[in-house]
Protein backbone atom coordinates (compact mmCIF):
# COMPACT_ATOMS: atom_id res chain seq x y z
CA UNK A 1 0.00 0.00 0.00
CA UNK A 2 1.74 3.16 -1.18
CA UNK A 3 1.76 6.08 1.25
CA UNK A 4 1.42 9.20 -0.83
CA UNK A 5 -0.59 12.41 -0.60
CA UNK A 6 -3.60 11.17 -2.65
CA UNK A 7 -3.91 7.97 -0.58
CA UNK A 8 -3.52 9.89 2.69
CA UNK A 9 -6.38 12.20 1.62
CA UNK A 10 -8.50 9.13 0.88
CA UNK A 11 -7.71 7.64 4.30
CA UNK A 12 -8.54 10.99 5.88
CA UNK A 13 -11.97 10.83 4.22
CA UNK A 14 -12.58 7.33 5.58
CA UNK A 15 -11.45 8.29 9.10
CA UNK A 16 -13.82 11.29 9.04
CA UNK A 17 -16.88 9.03 8.66
CA UNK A 18 -17.25 7.95 12.33
CA UNK A 19 -16.63 11.53 13.46
CA UNK A 20 -19.25 12.80 11.00
CA UNK A 21 -21.82 10.28 12.25
CA UNK A 22 -20.98 10.99 15.91
CA UNK A 23 -21.73 14.70 15.44
CA UNK A 24 -25.35 13.88 14.64
CA UNK A 25 -25.72 11.38 17.49
CA UNK A 26 -24.55 13.78 20.19
CA UNK A 27 -27.35 15.04 22.40
CA UNK A 28 -28.82 18.46 21.68
CA UNK A 29 -27.63 19.48 25.17
CA UNK A 30 -24.02 18.77 24.17
CA UNK A 31 -24.09 20.51 20.80
CA UNK A 32 -26.84 22.66 19.32
CA UNK A 33 -28.80 21.47 16.30
CA UNK A 34 -27.47 24.43 14.31
CA UNK A 35 -23.87 23.48 15.21
CA UNK A 36 -24.50 19.82 14.32
CA UNK A 37 -25.70 20.78 10.87
CA UNK A 38 -22.93 23.31 10.31
CA UNK A 39 -20.17 20.92 11.42
CA UNK A 40 -21.70 18.02 9.46
CA UNK A 41 -21.99 20.18 6.35
CA UNK A 42 -18.39 21.36 6.64
CA UNK A 43 -17.14 17.80 7.16
CA UNK A 44 -19.08 16.43 4.20
CA UNK A 45 -17.96 19.36 2.03
CA UNK A 46 -14.34 18.67 3.02
CA UNK A 47 -14.85 15.01 2.08
CA UNK A 48 -16.32 15.99 -1.29
CA UNK A 49 -13.38 18.31 -1.95
CA UNK A 50 -10.80 15.67 -0.97
CA UNK A 51 -12.63 13.19 -3.26
CA UNK A 52 -11.87 15.49 -6.18
CA UNK A 53 -8.46 16.57 -4.87
CA UNK A 54 -6.98 13.10 -4.31
CA UNK A 55 -7.73 12.08 -7.91
CA UNK A 56 -6.35 15.34 -9.26
CA UNK A 57 -3.16 15.07 -7.17
CA UNK A 58 -2.67 11.41 -8.07
CA UNK A 59 -2.63 12.35 -11.76
CA UNK A 60 -0.70 15.63 -11.32
CA UNK A 61 1.99 14.12 -9.07
CA UNK A 62 2.03 10.87 -11.06
CA UNK A 63 1.15 8.95 -7.87
CA UNK A 64 -1.62 6.77 -9.25
CA UNK A 65 -1.75 3.24 -7.89
CA UNK A 66 -3.99 0.20 -8.07
CA UNK A 67 -4.59 0.54 -4.34
CA UNK A 68 -5.61 4.19 -4.70
CA UNK A 69 -7.91 3.32 -7.61
CA UNK A 70 -9.58 0.75 -5.35
CA UNK A 71 -9.72 2.83 -2.15
CA UNK A 72 -10.94 6.15 -3.59
CA UNK A 73 -14.38 4.96 -4.78
CA UNK A 74 -14.80 2.91 -1.60
CA UNK A 75 -14.19 6.02 0.53
CA UNK A 76 -16.63 8.00 -1.61
CA UNK A 77 -19.37 5.38 -1.33
CA UNK A 78 -18.88 4.99 2.43
CA UNK A 79 -19.13 8.74 3.02
CA UNK A 80 -22.22 9.12 0.81
CA UNK A 81 -23.87 6.11 2.45
CA UNK A 82 -23.15 7.47 5.94
CA UNK A 83 -24.58 10.87 5.00
CA UNK A 84 -27.70 9.33 3.46
CA UNK A 85 -28.31 7.20 6.55
CA UNK A 86 -27.96 10.29 8.76
CA UNK A 87 -30.34 12.22 6.48
CA UNK A 88 -32.90 9.39 6.55
CA UNK A 89 -32.70 9.37 10.36
CA UNK A 90 -33.25 13.13 10.39
CA UNK A 91 -36.24 12.75 8.07
CA UNK A 92 -34.57 14.80 5.33
CA UNK A 93 -34.31 12.03 2.73
CA UNK A 94 -36.92 9.48 1.78
CA UNK A 95 -35.85 5.88 2.47
CA UNK A 96 -36.63 4.85 -1.11
CA UNK A 97 -34.37 7.58 -2.52
CA UNK A 98 -31.56 6.51 -0.18
CA UNK A 99 -32.07 2.87 -1.18
CA UNK A 100 -31.93 3.75 -4.90
CA UNK A 101 -28.65 5.64 -4.48
CA UNK A 102 -26.99 3.13 -2.15
CA UNK A 103 -28.31 0.12 -4.08
CA UNK A 104 -27.02 1.50 -7.37
CA UNK A 105 -23.56 2.02 -5.89
CA UNK A 106 -23.45 -1.58 -4.69
CA UNK A 107 -24.79 -2.94 -7.99
CA UNK A 108 -22.39 -0.97 -10.17
CA UNK A 109 -19.42 -1.81 -7.92
CA UNK A 110 -20.31 -5.49 -8.24
CA UNK A 111 -20.73 -5.10 -12.02
CA UNK A 112 -17.31 -3.45 -12.32
CA UNK A 113 -15.76 -6.23 -10.24
CA UNK A 114 -17.36 -8.87 -12.42
CA UNK A 115 -16.36 -7.10 -15.63
CA UNK A 116 -12.77 -6.85 -14.36
CA UNK A 117 -12.78 -10.62 -13.77
CA UNK A 118 -13.98 -11.06 -17.35
CA UNK A 119 -11.12 -8.84 -18.50
CA UNK A 120 -13.44 -6.04 -19.62
CA UNK A 121 -13.23 -3.67 -16.66
CA UNK A 122 -12.37 -0.65 -18.81
CA UNK A 123 -15.60 -1.06 -20.80
CA UNK A 124 -17.58 0.40 -17.89
CA UNK A 125 -15.20 3.09 -16.69
CA UNK A 126 -16.67 6.18 -15.05
CA UNK A 127 -18.62 8.22 -17.60
CA UNK A 128 -19.57 11.87 -17.76
CA UNK A 129 -23.10 10.83 -16.73
CA UNK A 130 -21.65 9.25 -13.58
CA UNK A 131 -19.73 12.44 -12.81
CA UNK A 132 -22.86 14.58 -13.27
CA UNK A 133 -24.80 12.20 -11.00
CA UNK A 134 -22.08 12.49 -8.35
CA UNK A 135 -22.10 16.30 -8.56
CA UNK A 136 -25.88 16.48 -8.05
CA UNK A 137 -25.65 13.92 -5.25
CA UNK A 138 -22.88 15.77 -3.39
CA UNK A 139 -24.57 19.17 -3.70
CA UNK A 140 -27.91 17.70 -2.59
CA UNK A 141 -26.35 16.11 0.50
CA UNK A 142 -24.48 19.31 1.40
CA UNK A 143 -27.68 21.38 1.11
CA UNK A 144 -29.77 18.84 3.06
CA UNK A 145 -27.19 18.71 5.85
CA UNK A 146 -27.03 22.49 6.12
CA UNK A 147 -30.80 22.99 6.47
CA UNK A 148 -30.65 26.76 6.74
CA UNK A 149 -31.61 29.65 4.50
CA UNK A 150 -28.63 31.17 2.71
CA UNK A 151 -28.94 34.48 0.84
CA UNK A 152 -32.74 34.13 1.04
CA UNK A 153 -32.51 30.77 -0.75
CA UNK A 154 -34.21 27.86 1.06
CA UNK A 155 -31.19 25.56 0.83
CA UNK A 156 -33.04 22.57 2.30
CA UNK A 157 -35.74 22.72 -0.41
CA UNK A 158 -33.08 23.05 -3.08
CA UNK A 159 -31.33 20.01 -1.57
CA UNK A 160 -34.58 18.03 -1.70
CA UNK A 161 -35.03 18.87 -5.39
CA UNK A 162 -31.40 17.97 -6.12
CA UNK A 163 -31.58 14.63 -4.29
CA UNK A 164 -34.57 13.60 -6.42
CA UNK A 165 -32.69 14.65 -9.56
CA UNK A 166 -29.67 12.70 -8.28
CA UNK A 167 -31.86 9.62 -7.75
CA UNK A 168 -33.14 9.86 -11.35
CA UNK A 169 -29.58 10.32 -12.64
CA UNK A 170 -28.56 7.36 -10.47
CA UNK A 171 -31.11 5.11 -12.17
CA UNK A 172 -30.23 6.47 -15.61
CA UNK A 173 -26.50 5.92 -15.08
CA UNK A 174 -27.13 2.39 -13.78
CA UNK A 175 -29.08 1.52 -16.95
CA UNK A 176 -26.32 3.16 -19.02
CA UNK A 177 -23.58 1.05 -17.36
CA UNK A 178 -25.64 -2.13 -17.68
CA UNK A 179 -26.17 -1.45 -21.39
CA UNK A 180 -22.42 -0.87 -21.82
CA UNK A 181 -21.62 -4.12 -20.06
CA UNK A 182 -24.25 -6.28 -21.76
CA UNK A 183 -22.32 -6.96 -25.04
CA UNK A 184 -19.23 -7.96 -23.06
CA UNK A 185 -21.23 -10.18 -20.72
CA UNK A 186 -23.01 -11.85 -23.65
CA UNK A 187 -19.72 -12.35 -25.51
CA UNK A 188 -17.87 -13.78 -22.51
CA UNK A 189 -20.68 -16.14 -21.50
CA UNK A 190 -21.08 -17.44 -25.07
CA UNK A 191 -17.29 -18.02 -25.26
CA UNK A 192 -17.43 -20.10 -22.09
CA UNK A 193 -20.29 -22.25 -23.38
Amino acid sequence: MPFNIPNLLTWFRILMIPVFITVFYLSDDTISIHTKHLVGTLMFTAAAITDWLDGYLARYLNQTSAFGAFLDPVADKLMVTAALIVLVKLGEVNEIVAFIIIGREIAISALREWMAQLGSGKSIAVSMLGKIKTTFQMLAIIFLLYQETLLNIPIEKLGTLLIYIAALLTLWSMVYYLMLAMPQITKKTSERN
